[in-house]
């Protein structure tokens, strides 16, 4: 990530964004993109594993081919691999209405294959929204909602600091001056990605003065790209949480979170923000981060999504798109369905010569 960088467009917002910055808009607001998220509630769900994980974020190995879910709706993170395990695991006490699955995500072995920093590591469990539908124009006002369960306090991964993440992945354009030769110097501009997230600490008792276990979240990020504390979770309200983030066409990400599984409301508002100082152009897709300490032998704290999803307020494009898709689809399985029967139909015939 270029932080030094200076998003041409959103200067001139981040002057006077208060005044510049539209309303923030609910997630979960507009028409939910089935075709992108997931229910989890087929118990066949399986996720193919192409070890070693990717790590081009450490260290310029992506790796390829990378991992992939049977359903075809998740993928292994390019920068950084995907959780070990994954587990479909019925939904616990208090989840959404008429769920009765919902997906258990772990890991073990973060960060680079076969090398333990001895430091807080992450890997990322990757919406496969941009191979799907492709990007989101950010005039079409995109946003993602997830559910996420904070297991008892027992079950967690004994270390203060951030153990998971529910991330954006978004787009802006960057201008920036480089030299060229001894004495010149020339413009480049450039596709910028970045990702903006709410992330889940853990605050363990005696650690820094903590009389008990605790957690509570943070945004990323200020303008400056900082973690910036937002909200307290004490021990009582571990359980079911609801989170989303919202994107406008100021580019600006608002942030709203709430304990239990309803609907998110302008009164779980959290803050908005231009992270890094830029201004998004385009959604890309939605992801989760697995945090554990990469030793080779902790593994991290056992959290569960469910019913993460994609939501469009301006969506007749992203509708005519997916529709066009089905369709597609429907017509390949057809054409698969008839090579198989004119295939099994040339073999009986053979065999009864």
């Amino acid at each position: 990530m270029k932080h030094t960088l200076v998003c041409s467009i959103c200067f001139a917002l981040l002057l006077s964004s208060s005044a510049l910055a539209a309303r923030p808009v609910v997630p979960g607001t507009g028409a939910r993109i089935d075709y992108v998220g997931d229910d989890f509630e087929d118990t066949e769900w399986s996720f193919v594993h192409r070890f070693p994980k990717s790590s081009r974020e450490q260290d310029q190995q992506l790796r390829s081919p990378t991992g992939y879910s049977t359903n075809g709706r998740w993928v292994e993170g390019p920068e950084r691999g995907q959780p070990d395990h994954m587990q479909i695991v019925p939904t616990p006490t208090g989840g959404l209405p008429g769920s009765k699955h919902a997906l258990l995500l772990r890991t073990l072995n973060s960060g680079i294959p076969g090398y333990n920093t001895f430091e807080t590591e992450q890997d990322d469990f990757v919406a496969n929204s941009l191979a799907r539908i492709g990007g989101v124009p950010v005039s079409e006002i995109p946003s993602a909602v997830a559910r996420i369960y904070l297991p008892p306090v027992d079950e967690w991964e004994n270390r203060t600091g951030p153990h998971f993440g529910f991330r954006l992945s978004t787009q802006t354009t960057t201008t920036e001056t480089k030299r060229a030769g001894l004495f010149g110097s020339r413009t480049v501009t450039e596709a910028e990605p970045y990702w903006p997230g709410l992330w889940i600490h853990f605050r363990s008792e005696g650690s820094k003065g903590a009389k008990e276990d605790s957690a509570f979240l943070t945004y990323r990020g200020d303008t400056r790209g900082n973690d910036v504390r937002c909200k307290e979770i004490p021990v009582e309200e571990f359980g079911w949480w609801t989170m989303g983030m919202s994107v406008t066409p100021d580019g600006m990400i608002h942030y709203y979170a709430k304990p239990g599984v309803e609907d998110l409301t302008q009164a779980d508002y959290i803050t908005s923000q231009f992270p890094y100082g830029f201004s998004a152009q385009r959604f890309r897709t939605f992801f989760f981060n697995s945090c554990n300490r990469s030793d080779g032998k902790t593994w991290s704290t056992p959290f569960l999504i469910d019913d993460p999803a994609l939501y469009v307020v301006n969506s007749s494009r992203i509708e005519n798109l997916v529709e066009r898709k089905i369709q597609r689809d429907i017509r390949n399985a057809e054409r698969r369905a008839k090579m198989k029967e004119q295939t099994a139909n040339r073999s009986n015939k053979s065999s009864n010569r």
